[in-house]
């Protein structure tokens, strides 16, 4: 049987789905990368190996996600594509309908305008983290709250309190001081994600046409209280995809699909890429005033890999 084998590794996940002919997800996997990418790729890849069926053949590998040049040296990826395409892929596959993309991760949130199954507009929030699944997670180890019950606390709040949520540190202060006003925990969390939706409507989906069907993905889909504060700020229903924490790793599965039609060939290393011994080095380049910061990916002793230099002369070095 032959399948394809899609990888989003970002900052905070690294999310592995195989998906056959059909376009069935056969396997998927939610791990954390750790701040440790290569080690990610490579456990992702045997825990994968596990869980798929007897008899598949991974016919191309595709990788996405802001890791997605090195993940791809290390499998030999057919598609490498950027995140937006990648989740409007999968949205559009999943949700043939849909016209607005809410897509919240561990460290990025963003939103992608689709009309006719075609990217028309997006936009990516910038500096401020404040929304995204890690200050989730601060905040529920914070309160010493376990983050999967975080969403159903804040269904359960009577009166949610205004919380300021501009920027995550004001959002943190502002939670402190309803806590000493005695305000009901409850409450709090129900405002805070009132706040977190607000503030990615107004900096991340700042003058964009807001249409349903309204597509919502990403790990922080899986909070119902960020849910529903965006039903209620919105007034429209939210869909939630079935594989919506792994959406970016079935856009590349599908991409994946897209390009060995058109090679008629795979690069793909095998699940023996997971026991290679992998390392990554940095120097900085001399040749010139830019003073470039070059990355090397050493594949056991042998370089295979250079980016980050502007002229090329490293990179057309690399084996």
């Amino acid at each position: 049987m032959k399948c394809y084998l899609g990888i989003d590794v970002g900052s905070v996940s690294t999310n592995l789905v195989v998906m056959n002919l059909d376009g069935e997800v056969l396997a998927n996997l939610y791990i954390r990368t750790k701040g440790q990418p290569i080690k990610a790729v490579q456990e992702g890849l045997q825990q994968i190996k596990g869980q798929m069926p007897q008899g598949v053949e991974i016919a191309g590998v595709g990788t996405t996600g802001s890791a997605r040049n090195l993940t791809a040296v290390l499998v030999g990826a057919d598609s490498i594509k950027n995140e937006i395409t990648a989740h409007a892929v999968a949205a559009s596959f999943l949700v043939p309908d849909a016209k607005t993309i809410l897509e919240i991760g561990g460290q990025d949130s963003k939103i992608i305008l689709l009309r006719d199954g075609v990217v028309t507009d997006f936009a990516m929030n910038t500096v401020c983290a404040a929304g995204t699944g890690s200050f989730l997670d601060q905040q529920a180890s914070r309160l010493n709250i376990p983050i999967e019950d975080f969403g159903q606390l804040a269904l359960e709040a009577q009166n949610p309190v205004r919380i300021a949520g501009r920027c995550s540190v004001f959002a943190e202060s502002d939670m402190i001081h309803k806590q000493q006003l005695g305000h009901n925990i409850n409450d709090i969390i129900a405002g805070l994600c009132e706040a977190l939706v607000r503030n990615y409507l107004n900096n991340v989906g700042k003058g964009k046409e807001v249409l349903a069907p309204v597509v919502f993905q990403g790990g922080v889909a899986a909070n119902v209280g960020i849910r529903e504060a965006f039903k209620k700020a919105l007034g429209t229903d939210i869909v939630i995809p079935k594989y919506f924490d792994v959406m970016g790793a079935v856009g590349a599965a599908l991409l994946a699909k897209e390009a060995v039609k058109k090679s008629g060939k795979s690069n793909f290393k095998g699940f023996k890429a997971s026991e290679l011994v992998y390392k990554a080095s940095s120097f900085e380049c001399k040749g010139c005033p830019n003073l470039c910061e070059v990355i090397e990916i050493y594949q056991e002793d042998q370089v295979i890999a250079r980016w980050g230099d502007r002229c090329g002369k490293w990179e057309n070095l690399a084996v």
